[in-house]
């Protein structure tokens, strides 16, 4: 449920050309300072990156996911980029 949820609110907020999910939540659960939440990485190619320092565009991310990152979400891994830098990895 939580891996639809952020799906939906990175479409709806970034239009993204490719957009990837990993739940890696199994994998950490139970340690130390875990009330919960999953481990998500996120791979994100949005044009909405254009010309956004790697900082900005974690930012926006979070901004997008709003109150997940409070409860549902308790660590995050971002890639996040321009359709240019994904072509450019991609060669």
């Amino acid at each position: 449920m939580t891996t639809d949820n952020i799906r939906q609110k990175l479409e709806a907020a970034f239009q993204p050309d490719i957009i990837e999910i990993i739940d890696q939540s199994a994998a950490h659960a139970g340690h130390a300072g875990n009330q919960g939440g999953g481990h998500f990485y996120v791979t994100l190619v949005s044009a909405a990156f254009d010309g956004k320092s790697l900082v900005q565009r974690h930012q926006l991310v979070y901004q997008a996911l709003g109150d997940m990152m409070k409860d549902e979400i308790h660590a995050l891994g971002i890639n996040a980029l321009t359709p240019t830098e994904n072509s450019k990895g991609n060669s």
